[in-house]
């Protein structure tokens, strides 16, 4: 029996000394009861309104646990369809706390396990050792490592890059994006609300049944809605891993950045500083060619000379002249290169030259036996295995396509024809559910999003390792470097010396007639060759020392190595937080 016609019934029929009334507004769930003596023919009309029927009292409906009552009466008549209604809603809601309680036990995809790398204790230019694995140290403080050549002037620089260099200020906005796409893949593991009030009018049709008063009505609601993919297979959670690797990859990306420009800024500095010295030396050669010139032309004069001896030493003036002039464009092009380092216009920065002819620092000293957890912090080695972890992470999320999706939509709120009602309490509806969406045929899509996932991964793998061996070679050419570096800079010295001693002799014994100056040229020359050659080994030495603390991650200082593997696994791990 549907309502109308028990409606109906309710109206026409009397039963002893009282009658069915469709008297009350409560509702209840089963039916109608019984009013003694209630008075005939009390059952008035319903108008359509919005959403449906609006009870005007004492007549009411309801949808509400699939039953109409009626109030003040002596019997309950029992809607059939109230019990199955009654059972599936505790079904419903057994089934979402099931399935929200097991969210993320059945994490399909395969869990991500740290590299294993094995690092050598020491390297090849220092006898190598034994073995170890390996374990990124990428987030240990590196600390202002150069500060160990103890050059005031470098250290200034070095602050002044940090402060104002475009390409760091780009890495970091890399890295906020970063954190900004894995904050919101966090944000699919929570539910979701959204409160859309609206209002709308409507026209209904005359022909439509059952016809009703009104053809026109107002619709006015304020609903809340939510909506939950309920994790069951992981899906969510894999991405969240996959988009918090690769923020940690774009921090790793980020340091590798901020090295790569530190060490550019000392090495563009010692470059500059090492031309200064050879520059220095060419023009205190420009001045003894003048002197040389000099000399030689005045003993031309007097007879003594020749205009060969002449034209010889006017060529070499000019030849060194020109070789100053070649070295200050080189000075100005390494001063514009470490002023666009700085983040500073060039034609704004000037960098002093030295004034110091005997400029010869000395490179700090390497500590023998570097320990091999100096190369696990290097940050494009982490960056290479936080983009594996990422790739690892995808695999689940591309495996997790063949699973069902459940999602569960709720909505409750307020709904009524007119404004003034919205919200009273009769105006409330809502409603509640999961939907489940079951892939069946895709074509072949889920199969090859996750051979390309896996593959994706491999390729992540192999480029890990490949830059764990670029590594190792940018270590083994800079310790050779430096070891090989300081044994010609000796040997340089000492051609700096006897070289210096035999352009003396030379001169000495062209004064005294007993060489020409053919002799003298070449011993002048050999000199200033030697010179020059010193200064730019220091500059090398300087740079390669540059080139092993890159190298190596940042230092050789393994003072705050001794940090927990536990604590960095969890700095890590906050990194979305910040």
């Amino acid at each position: 029996m549907n309502a109308n016609n028990l409606i109906n019934t309710a109206a026409s029929v009397e039963c002893g000394p009282g009658r069915w009334s469709p008297y009350g507004s409560e509702m209840e769930s089963g039916g109608m009861r019984r009013t003694p003596n209630a008075p005939r023919g009390t059952m008035r009309s319903v108008t359509r309104e919005a959403f449906g029927v609006r009870r005007i009292p004492p007549l009411s409906f309801s949808r509400i646990d699939a039953g109409v009552s009626y109030a003040n009466s002596g019997f309950h008549v029992r809607n059939p369809f109230a019990a199955k209604m009654r059972i599936l809603r505790m079904l419903t809601l057994l089934s979402l706390f099931c399935s929200t309680a097991f969210a993320g036990i059945l994490t399909v995809g395969p869990d991500y396990k740290a590299p294993t790398n094995a690092f050598p204790e020491t390297y090849k230019a220092a006898e190598l050792g034994s073995w170890k694995e390996g374990r990124p140290l990428d987030n240990v403080p590196k600390g202002s490592w150069w500060e160990v050549f103890q050059d005031p002037q470098l250290n200034e620089l070095e602050t002044l890059a940090l402060q104002s260099n475009q390409q760091l200020k780009a890495a970091v906005a890399r890295v906020s994006q970063a954190r900004a796409t894995a904050r919101v893949a966090r944000a699919d593991l929570l539910p979701t609300l959204t409160l859309a009030p609206s209002y709308t009018r409507e026209r209904y049709s005359p022909n439509q049944v059952p016809s009703f008063g009104p053809l026109t009505a107002n619709n006015f609601s304020a609903p809340l809605d939510l909506s939950y993919e309920i994790d069951l297979w992981g899906r969510v959670r894999r991405g969240f891993e996959s988009a918090r690797a690769e923020a940690q990859a774009s921090l790793a990306d980020y340091y590798n950045i901020l090295l790569g420009l530190q060490a550019d800024v000392a090495q563009n500095y010692f470059a500059l500083r090492s031309l200064d010295a050879e520059r220095n030396t060419v023009i205190a050669t420009v001045a003894l060619r003048k002197e040389q010139v000099r000399l030689v032309r005045s003993r031309f004069e007097g007879g003594v000379g020749n205009d060969l001896d002449v034209a010889r030493a006017e060529t070499e003036l000019a030849t060194t002249e020109a070789d100053a002039a070649s070295l200050n464009q080189r000075r100005a092009q390494l001063e514009n290169a470490l002023a666009i380092l700085l983040g500073i216009s060039p034609s704004s920065f000037r960098l002093s030259p030295l004034t110091n002819t005997n400029w010869n620092p000395t490179p700090p000293a390497v500590p023998a036996g570097l320990p091999a957890e100096l190369l696990e912090r290097r940050p494009d080695v982490a960056q290479a295995e936080r983009l594996m972890a990422a790739g690892n992470a995808r695999i689940g999320v591309a495996k997790a396509a063949f699973f069902p999706v459940v999602t569960l939509t709720a909505s409750g709120g307020y709904l009524s024809g007119d404004v003034q009602t919205l919200f009273n309490w009769d105006s409330r509806v809502w409603s509640i559910g999961p939907s489940v969406s079951l892939p069946i045929f895709a074509g072949g899509r889920n199969r090859a999003n996750y051979k390309r996932a896996q593959a994706a991964f491999e390729e992540n793998v192999a480029l890990y390792r490949q830059q764990v061996l670029v590594a190792f070679e940018d270590i083994e050419n800079s310790l050779a470097g430096i070891r090989f570096l300081a044994e010609e800079s000796a040997a340089q010295q000492r051609a700096v010396s006897n070289s210096q001693r035999a352009a003396r002799l030379a001169q000495d014994r062209y004064r005294s007639g007993i060489v020409s100056y053919l002799e003298v040229v070449d011993a002048n020359r050999e000199a200033l060759g030697a010179e020059r050659s010193d200064a730019q080994l220091t500059g090398q030495r300087l740079n390669v020392t540059v080139q092993l603390i890159k190298a190596l991650g940042g230092g050789w200082e393994a003072v705050n190595l001794a940090q927990k593997p536990e604590r960095m696994a969890q700095e890590r791990s906050n990194l979305w937080k910040k």
